[in-house]
């Protein structure tokens, strides 16, 4: 995330006072979100002008200031879906006071004003939406159709900017990954833990028993591992294991068995 550290010291003393008087002292149908963490971003919601396809709606914009601001222009982009010769579609403005016109002297205020007066007079001449851009030379009434159909869909009113409103959703957005990252490192953690300790305490233990013929038979109680509601670990030690025995068991009788019949064979070689 951008901070105030990624602009010089100067330049965010002269932000700062911009801001505040823009926060206190709004131009018409403007209101600006002041970031006190952040002035390389700022949020402003701009209302539709009065007898424009964009009355009665508000469009969320905000300007990216990079590090040589003012000396370059900041870069414009509307945050709301709008169908305007000068707005692309990904949002980016496209007016000269951000372009070849931008002078350093400017201020936030009088590009503020300059983006909401777009919104009274396109320039189709330098269409970013082409077809926005020859709709407005060809069909005003279908133009203004489309831009009212998208007002109506996209720039519904929002929660209002307030003064530091940005910068505590921002700071609360920082917490929340702080603490998903703790957690994701404490269950990787846990993971790794709890593959090294298993194998001491519960390793595959031999449980003698007394089987036929007097042979002592051996079970093999394996830990099994469950994973619970919340992805917590739980491990439960397996009963003896049946077949095991049963094979086992099988296994000597059968050797027993052989034994008899070699017995037998010779037996039938002496005779």
């Amino acid at each position: 995330m951008a901070t105030n550290e990624n602009l010089p010291p100067n330049v965010i003393k002269q932000l700062a006072k911009e801001l505040k008087n823009l926060d206190e002292s709004p131009p018409e149908g403007i209101k600006v979100g002041v970031n006190d963490d952040d002035f390389s971003t700022i949020y402003a919601d701009i209302e539709g002008p009065a007898g424009t396809p964009y009355e009665n709606g508000v469009f969320r914009m905000k300007l990216i200031l990079s590090r040589d601001f003012p000396h370059s222009p900041p870069k414009g982009y509307f945050l709301t879906k709008i169908f305007h010769p000068n707005i692309a579609t990904n949002g980016e403005i496209c007016v000269n006071t951000l372009k070849k016109d931008w002078n350093p002297s400017l201020g936030l205020r009088h590009v503020l004003i300059v983006v909401r007066c777009l919104l009274i007079e396109p320039f189709p001449e330098s269409a970013l939406n082409e077809q926005a851009g020859k709709m407005l030379l060809e069909n005003y009434e279908e133009y203004a159709r489309h831009a009212r159909l998208y007002t109506g869909i996209h720039a519904k009113p929002k929660p209002k900017l307030k003064s530091g409103a940005i910068s505590e959703s921002t700071t609360a957005l920082n917490v929340d990954q702080s603490n998903t990252s703790v957690l994701n490192g404490d269950q990787k953690n846990t993971a790794v833990t709890v593959a090294i300790t298993l194998p001491s305490p519960l390793a595959p233990c031999t449980i003698p028993m007394k089987g036929g013929n007097s042979q002592d038979q051996v079970a093999v109680a394996a830990p099994i591992a469950e994973t619970g509601v919340g992805g917590s670990l739980a491990v439960a030690v397996a009963t003896p294991v049946v077949g095991l025995q049963k094979k086992e068991g099988g296994a000597a009788k059968a050797q027993a068995d052989k034994k008899k019949m070699d017995a037998r064979k010779k037996s039938l070689k002496r005779l």
